[in-house]
């Protein structure tokens, strides 16, 4: 390929490759787009409402002195999510005739964060959506602000007798909050609190179903599963509660067969199975009334809409045709009333809404240009040189043979060892090591450019490209703000969010700032598949470059640790108003260095003492001069109030 070619194809890059390149318009649903400027653009209703730029928006912030590494969400788009989920719903009821309703629980787990929730549940008011909680703390936070008579409370996890006893109470002050039985043990603690309190809990029962799960998740489901009654174990308890006068109360069966679906058989499946235990339940004198067809609703992260670990191979719609349809022909064929349906489907409700904006601190790679000729050159340089000459005339001859860049590079390497033999023996200086270092990676530079004029690639010459790659390093924390890329290996699309317009000339992956090898984002989404470089344009120092990660709303803030003692980022809210306009509802401060040192039990004061009690000692003893030292202690009180990460 001459200059001119390469030129050519750069200019005739659209936002529209940019769009394929990076899955956009596969994974980004409604939400978002590039604009004419190469921008992203995002649609929190839909494309057909108002949009914004995420790169106008992000300087705005900036501002207000919000500056990245930034978390934005979009309100929304959360409340967009959860009409999509209804409307899914009642589209299935109505075209099935379904004789029941559906109601939806978000899970408290999945994003546990006040405002979060807050505008979840003032948005779910519509539909009387409620919270499932998995432990104590969740229960008080779904109790709070869960005021509606109508919506359900689900209370899943592990419970001790304040558990049970707290949930029975607050039946009394009118909220729902329905005691999912996950262990058997926890039948004998509701009857005896029962007793205590002269109360009954609404009761659900989940059960261990047999049927087995796919994905990531699937060896937490099914007979080995963590939670749910065996079958044996459910008529135990159904015996157990009728002896107590408590069976009139088991109103809900409950079962999740692991979180993200990828495939919708598995679904069926389970809800067969399912289906069944629920019409047994109410034979056995049960009053049922409700099934709980638990989490999974997967998130299309990649956009291949395939069976793959990152994707779902059915949409919203199949999802809930599936369950209603299932549902009503178990109950059809038993002569059972339709139960309501429920289900807990926070990775689908929240994923979309929240970005997080990186930026770009820098870049390094291995060096790769010409070294000028030197006299008197060592034999290993010389023969380093030959190669990268030869290399050259098969560039100008526009004829590739895959079989002689294989043994270009192979010589290459050969000659590379010498010279490092060499200089362990003491035969050449450290200058003439670099050089011929460099030398080998620009014989690797211009075989990898070769290569792109032939179909049929060596695996050792595939290789090639990751060794050249550029490593970006990045503003943020992969262990506090995407901990599931580290813990187990979750693709979420990442892309720069702008210069859409300009084709990527570099190949990278991103370095955060802890001091660990695997703080790292090194796989990326490639439709279906995993790669391990991205696209990436060159990096330009004093010039922003910002990096999006997307359809990480759900789990990831949570799960987040202080490695490191790097803490939570900003976060601001951003809800669009009538004027065509944002408003910032709003503004959730980062943990600031000192918060983060109490955190780990150090006080604050007591560190900045010990270090002002140094200064004074190096003053006395002509050190450090007085100036100096009013200037350390100003930055550590500074510092202290300030964001764990680099500022700009």
């Amino acid at each position: 390929m001459t200059k001119s070619d390469s030129t050519s194809q750069e200019s005739t890059w659209t936002t529209k490759d940019s769009s394929s390149l990076y899955g956009l318009d596969r994974w980004g649903e409604e939400y978002f787009s590039i604009n004419d400027y190469g921008n992203i653009n995002v649609h929190p209703k839909g494309q057909e409402g108002q949009s914004l730029d995420l790169v106008h928006l992000l300087k705005e912030l900036k501002g207000r002195n919000l500056k990245p590494p930034l978390l934005i969400r979009f309100d929304d788009i959360l409340e967009d999510r959860i009409k999509k989920l209804h409307q899914a719903f009642q589209n299935a009821i109505e075209k099935y005739s379904y004789s029941n309703k559906y109601k939806g629980v978000f899970p408290i787990k999945c994003n546990q964060q006040r405002h979060v929730l807050q505008k979840i549940v003032s948005i779910g008011q519509e539909w009387q959506l409620g919270l499932e909680a998995g432990s104590k703390a969740e229960l008080l936070i779904a109790l709070a602000l869960v005021d509606n008579p109508q919506a359900l409370l689900i209370c899943n996890g592990y419970k001790d007798k304040r558990y049970i006893e707290t949930a029975i109470l607050a039946r009394q002050i009118g909220r729902q909050p329905v005691i999912v039985i996950e262990q058997y043990d926890e039948v004998e603690r509701i009857i005896n609190a029962s007793k205590i309190l002269g109360a009954a809990p609404l009761i659900g029962i989940r059960a261990k179903l047999s049927s087995q799960s796919s994905g990531r998740w699937s060896t937490s489901t099914g007979d080995q599963s963590k939670f749910g009654l065996s079958i044996p174990e459910i008529l135990k308890a159904v015996q157990t509660l009728n002896k107590a006068n408590l069976l009139k109360e088991v109103s809900l069966l409950h079962f999740h067969i692991g979180s993200q679906i990828n495939d919708i058989a598995v679904l069926k499946n389970a809800l067969q199975e399912a289906g069944q235990i629920y019409v047994e339940l109410i034979h056995l004198g049960a009053p049922m009334g409700h099934i709980d067809v638990g989490g999974g609703l997967g998130v299309d992260y990649d956009g291949s809409r395939t069976s793959s670990s990152a994707s779902t191979n059915y949409s919203l719609q199949n999802y809930a045709n599936d369950v209603v349809a299932t549902i009503q022909e178990c109950c059809k064929s038993n002569n059972i009333k339709e139960p309501t349906l429920i289900s807990e489907s926070g990775r689908s409700i929240c994923s979309h809404f929240s970005i997080l904006i990186f930026n770009i601190l820098g870049t390094s790679a291995v060096p790769v240009e010409i070294p000028p000729l030197a006299n008197n050159e060592s034999l290993s340089v010389k023969n380093l040189r030959d190669t990268l000459n030869a290399l050259h005339d098969i560039y100008e001859s526009k004829t590739v043979d895959i079989s002689k860049l294989q043994e270009a590079w192979n010589d290459a390497l050969k000659f590379k060892e010498d010279a490092l033999a060499s200089f362990r023996l003491g035969f050449i200086d450290l200058t003439t090591r670099a050089t011929a270092e460099q030398l080998t990676w620009a014989c690797a530079k211009r075989i990898t450019t070769l290569m792109k004029n032939s179909s049929i690639i060596t695996e050792d010459l595939k290789a090639l490209n990751a060794a050249l790659a550029s490593t970006y390093y990045s503003n943020i924390s992969i262990f506090r703000s995407a901990p599931d890329t580290w813990a187990i290996d979750q693709l979420f699309p990442i892309m720069p969010i702008h210069r859409l317009n300009e084709k990527p000339n570099q190949l990278g992956h991103f370095a955060d700032l802890t001091c660990d090898s695997d703080g790292k984002l090194s796989e990326f989404i490639d439709n279906g598949k995993a790669k391990s470089l991205l696209e990436l344009h060159s990096f330009k120092p004093n010039n922003d470059y910002w990096i999006g990660l997307f359809l990480g709303g759900a789990y990831q803030e949570v799960m987040g640790n202080l490695h490191n003692l790097f803490g939570s980022t900003n976060a601001v809210h951003i809800r669009l108003t009538k004027n065509k306009s944002y408003k910032l509802d709003h503004v959730v401060r980062a943990n600031t260095k000192g918060a983060v040192l109490e955190a780990m039990e150090y006080d604050s004061e007591e560190l900045l003492e010990k270090l002002r009690i140094a200064s004074e000692l190096a003053i006395e003893q002509g050190n450090l001069k007085i100036n100096d030292a009013q200037r350390l202690i100003e930055h550590i009180e500074t510092s202290l109030r300030q964001s764990t990460y680099l500022q700009e």
